[in-house]
């Protein structure tokens, strides 16, 4: 991201000038863990940068009066928090279509597209990674509580109890500390602890972590993508674990079951026999992959974005989003020519 340009000082005293020509330096160490703390906060990459932005900005111009009683560190999410609790003020959460409460779709149904719900949507692994971590652990951090399931479940709760678990749970933060952060008292925060354990526990939430796929993991990548590019529905079911779920934000239905997925691909898919390509990426510390659909003049054109999730038993859940935009957040090709040919997983 691009480094915070700090405002014309004025009229500022001479020694407030030059506490904050050194605050470039001392914050922005801190600019990619805080991006991934308001990406988990609110579900949305682009409302995350923004944030990102008021947090600094906000800083920047309260840096004089920093005393140094907690950490730069620990004053900056201080800050996040509440610029991410005033922006989710009367702002509907970000589900994907399995947290709308609606049962599992048959693949026969009619696909119903909704553009008006805001959408939880991906993050990539390259934006959060970009810069120095002020902590060695902190990537590993982020991309086991960025998880898109873990993500989606912080969706099904209240903002401030999204934030107190967050504070407390993921960077462990006391919760005496959590308390003078949100400006209430600590058995409130323990009490709104409880709930959002609760909440989570009904979610189903596991706390299986995300790592990087084996190499029998990448072979299995390999064949997903041979097996798109083949149209082989059968290979694709083999690798679908037996009740693996399939969600295409904005559309509304999801779909539970390899052999229902499998239908759904068959049936709903308008792509052919060598007619898909896709592209490896990575997003939210997860496999995935831009799906490319051949056009008439035989070039690929972006077509959705597969972010999945896999287990021992092969694919368990798969993200497909069908928005455009994602391609160019990803650092994926506007499109792909006649004759391309990806370049394996496992390589």
């Amino acid at each position: 991201m691009a480094t915070q340009t700090v405002p014309q000082t004025g009229t500022q005293p001479a020694t407030q000038v030059a506490e904050q020509r050194d605050f470039p330096q001392v914050t922005d160490p801190y600019r990619r863990e805080l991006l991934a703390h308001c990406y988990r906060m609110t579900g949305s990459v682009h409302d995350a940068e923004d944030l990102v932005q008021e947090t600094y900005l906000r800083a920047w111009r309260a840096y004089h009066s920093f005393e140094g009683r907690s950490s730069v560190r620990t004053w900056l999410y201080r800050i996040a928090t509440n610029v991410c609790l005033t922006a989710l003020e009367g702002r509907d959460r970000r589900p994907l279509p399995a947290g709308l409460g609606a049962p599992s779709a048959d693949a026969g149904a009619p696909l119903e597209e909704n553009g008006e719900i805001p959408w939880l949507e991906p993050v990539p692994d390259t934006l959060l990674d970009e810069g120095t971590a002020a902590d060695p652990l902190a990537v590993v951090t982020d991309r086991d509580t960025i998880r898109l399931a873990f993500v989606a479940a912080l969706q099904h709760l209240p903002a401030r109890q999204r934030a107190v678990l967050i504070l407390r749970d993921v960077l462990r933060w006391r919760a005496a500390e959590v308390a003078q952060a949100l400006e209430t008292t600590t058995a409130s925060v323990n009490s709104a602890l409880q709930r959002a354990h609760a909440t989570l526990e009904k979610a189903h939430l596991t706390e299986d972590t995300v790592s990087e796929p084996t190499p029998e993991q990448k072979a299995m990548l390999d064949r997903y993508v041979q097996a798109f590019w083949e149209k082989d529905v059968d290979a694709i079911v083999a690798m679908l674990t037996r009740d693996a779920i399939w969600e295409m934000p904005p559309f509304t239905g999801w779909y539970q079951g390899n052999e229902n997925i499998g239908r759904l691909i068959d049936t709903q898919c308008p792509g052919g026999v060598h007619d898909m390509r896709m592209v490896a990426t990575r997003a939210n510390g997860q496999p995935a992959f831009g799906l490319y659909m051949r056009g008439a003049d035989g070039t690929f054109t972006p077509f959705h974005l597969q972010v999945l999730t896999i287990g021992p038993d092969g694919v368990e859940h798969v993200g497909a989003f069908f928005d455009e935009s994602l391609f160019d957040l990803f650092g994926l090709p506007a499109s792909l020519p006649a004759d391309y040919d990806p370049a394996p997983v496992t390589g």
